[in-house]
């Protein structure tokens, strides 16, 4: 089969105009067909539910280690990490990188991450106004979190940026992901410099220290693995949480559905994830012609996998953009799916979830206080500035 054979759709999803409103999108790729080709990006797409399952279910026909990015550079660069390898290899890593992430040890944080949501949200009232990305939803991702990970004091105040740019860096090659080069380089040098140092003993990074020292992976392998902590960590988080706030600042009357019936926090939490999903998409490579409902990709095909089409499909869900905190949704997959989900999903639900739960007991209303601010990624979606009025019940 050739790209001929196929719908395209001729769109740069890249542009500013496109990641700031990308759902129409998204939605004409859907509506194409199973399959589109986008000749802008020299990419197919995968945009519905249930072809997105389906491509992430099988790792071995889609696969993941000749790089998850639209670009050469970055899918060079990130081999060795969890989210550009497959088989013995990725399993090999992840199981470095996952018991710290493990649904056990995850519960054990919850008490600590409850009460530094609950000792923010009450300091924040004495405010009133405030920024929902700055002031909520960055305050645990970005200094719980390195507490855990293990980084030094001095590396944290590039953590954020580093973050951005490695997901901007996972675009085309276009002037977000060309601007990005620089701070991946720095994400990169800092983590050689974690490998070779003395961490503090029960942090995340020192037992991928520690496995390398048990032989479970090679030495030279551990700084890939400190990086996969780095990124996904940060940003996919903040998103995930500045999200949330912002459609119940926008749906108040799921808010007061949520006030009603606080243990639907998790649910609530899932929900906003597929509303707004926190990344956009990566790409697979096809080791041999695969099919997807009916149609043919010739094999070393590059194939973008779009979660956030995903999870607004009308195929799936009724009304799928509207935000509703009783839908079902445990399918949704802003996280992926099968053996590439993403290991520190259990976490930033945690965080999610603590930062709500602290809100609904405290909150009557969520108002905006100002026109939200988009922070443009390449495959993030999330606020710059978020400015609401909490007000308390």
């Amino acid at each position: 089969m050739t790209t001929n054979d196929v719908p395209q759709y001729p769109a740069d999803l890249f542009t500013d105009d496109a990641l700031a409103e990308p759902y129409e999108h998204y939605r004409a790729i859907r509506d194409a067909g199973p399959v589109v080709w986008l000749p802008a990006h020299d990419v197919y797409a995968v945009g519905r539910h249930r072809d997105v399952g389906a491509v992430l279910d099988d790792a071995t026909t889609f696969c993941s280690g000749q790089g998850v990015g639209l670009n050469d550079f970055i899918n060079e660069g990130g081999r060795g990490t969890t989210l550009m390898s497959d088989g013995d290899d990725h399993r090999a890593m992840r199981a470095v990188i996952s018991p710290p992430l493990t649904p056990r040890a995850v519960a054990a944080l919850r008490p600590a991450a409850q009460a530094i949501a609950d000792a923010l949200v009450d300091a924040l009232l004495d405010r009133g106004q405030v920024d929902a990305v700055t002031d909520l939803a960055a305050v645990l991702p970005a200094t719980w979190i390195p507490d855990l990970l293990g980084w030094p004091a001095d590396g944290r105040d590039h953590l954020l940026d580093w973050a951005g740019a490695t997901f901007d860096g996972l675009g085309p090659l276009n002037d977000r992901a060309a601007a990005a080069g620089g701070a991946i380089l720095e994400m990169l040098g800092f983590a050689h410099e974690l490998a070779a140092s003395d961490l503090p003993r029960d942090s995340m990074a020192a037992g991928i220290l520690a496995a390398a020292e048990r032989g479970e992976i090679a030495h030279d392998r551990c700084p890939m693995a400190i990086v996969d902590y780095l990124g996904p960590s940060l940003d996919t988080t903040i998103s995930g949480i500045g999200n949330a706030i912002w459609l119940f600042a926008t749906n108040p009357r799921e808010w007061e559905r949520l006030r009603a019936d606080p243990g639907r926090v998790r649910h609530a939490f899932n929900e906003a994830l597929r509303v707004e999903s926190p990344i956009s998409c990566f790409t697979r490579v096809t080791t041999t012609d695969a099919a997807v409902d009916g149609v043919t990709i010739p094999a070393g095909s590059r194939v973008l996998v779009s979660f956030a089409s995903a999870n607004r499909d009308e195929r799936r869900w009724t009304d799928p953009e509207r935000f509703d905190i009783t839908r079902e949704v445990a399918d949704q997959v802003a996280f992926g799916h099968g053996e590439h989900a993403c290991v520190g999903m259990g976490l930033a639900r945690l965080e999610g979830a603590a930062i709500l739960s602290a809100l609904v007991t405290r909150v009557d209303r969520i108002e905006l206080a100002g026109p939200p601010v988009r922070k443009l990624n390449n495959l993030i979606r999330s606020f710059a500035s978020l400015p609401v009025t909490l007000r308390p019940a």
